[in-house]
């Protein structure tokens, strides 16, 4: 499910064939959450299941991807920094710039045991892997 399928509220209606609302460079993060996420392949990576949000610098942290499993069981989750992803506005997903195989061996966790997303040496490995650097404001 996409972004304009999510929109309850008419942000990203179409009128006359224009655009009308916030988007896509502002966007509701309710609307983003169930977004796909692929990869320059266009394989299927997942989709986001959260969207983690630093509260005192007002910045989104993370996304939340949700990858492999069948109908739920099995899934692993993956905290993506918010910058690694780009957002396909003609296909209405997220873009990953990563491989399937690489991503089947990041540091994932399962949705009863979430890692402390505060700790700065799981922020900094997070980032290197995904070959991101957290913006100056981030205490991640």
């Amino acid at each position: 499910m996409n972004y304009e399928e999510r929109d309850t509220y008419g942000m990203y209606k179409v009128t006359d064939g224009v655009a009308t609302g916030p988007g896509p460079r502002l966007m509701g993060a309710d609307t983003l959450i169930g977004n796909d996420v692929c990869n320059r392949k266009d394989e299927d990576l997942g989709d986001i299941k959260e969207i983690m949000l630093d509260v005192s610098s007002g910045q989104v942290a993370y996304a939340v991807l949700s990858f492999g499993g069948v109908l739920g069981m099995g899934e692993k989750l993956f905290a993506v920094p918010w910058s690694a992803l780009t957002l396909d506005t003609v296909n209405k997903r997220f873009v990953l710039r990563v491989d399937k195989e690489r991503l089947t061996d990041a540091p994932g966790f399962d949705k009863d045991k979430w890692p402390d997303m505060q700790d700065p040496t799981w922020s900094k490995d997070i980032h290197a892997y995904y070959g991101t650097t957290p913006n100056a404001d981030d205490r991640f």
